[in-house]
This record gives structure tokens, C-alpha cells and sequence, in this order.
């Protein structure tokens, strides 16, 4: 695996080539369980494709999921 984005060597320029998640790598990576995983995949909260009967998550896609449920604590306090 090259964590989310590979670049491709058959190119003379840096193009670069995101790498397609498979539900179990999004399942280990946010450390969720395999039904709410794809729960959260088949309603679109995160968002996927489906390639025949695969599903799979842009890195990108994951990424902006995580930034969009970060908690922000604003007084500095453990509340």
C-alpha cells in the first residue's frame, strides 16, 4: 500500500494517483466495526463508489470525513 496516494512511475510529469480504499482499510484505519462501517458507507455519510460488487473510499473522501467530525474543545478545558 503507499497510504492513500501512489505516484505513478509509467509518467514523465508528478501525477499523482489516489489510491481507492477498501471498506475493511477504512474499518481498520478509523477503528470502527465492520457493520458500522458499512452503514456509514451505504448511506453516503462517507462517501463511495461501487466497482461490480466492491465498494471503495477516495483517501480524500475519508480524510475530509474525519477534518468534518473533529471536535474542537474552545475553552482549553476537559469538560
Amino acid at each position: 500500500l503507499c497510504g492513500g496516494v501512489c505516484v505513478n512511475p509509467n509518467t514523465q510529469t508528478s501525477e499523482v494517483i489516489e489510491y481507492l480504499l477498501s471498506p475493511a482499510e477504512v474499518r481498520q484505519l478509523l477503528g470502527l466495526g465492520r457493520t458500522y462501517t458499512y452503514q456509514l458507507l451505504a448511506t453516503g455519510v462517507i462517501p463511495s463508489i461501487r466497482i461490480g460488487r466492491l465498494r471503495k473510499v477516495r483517501r480524500s473522501d475519508l480524510d475530509a470525513f474525519i477534518e468534518a467530525h473533529l471536535e474542537h474543545n474552545e475553552g482549553g478545558d476537559d469538560e
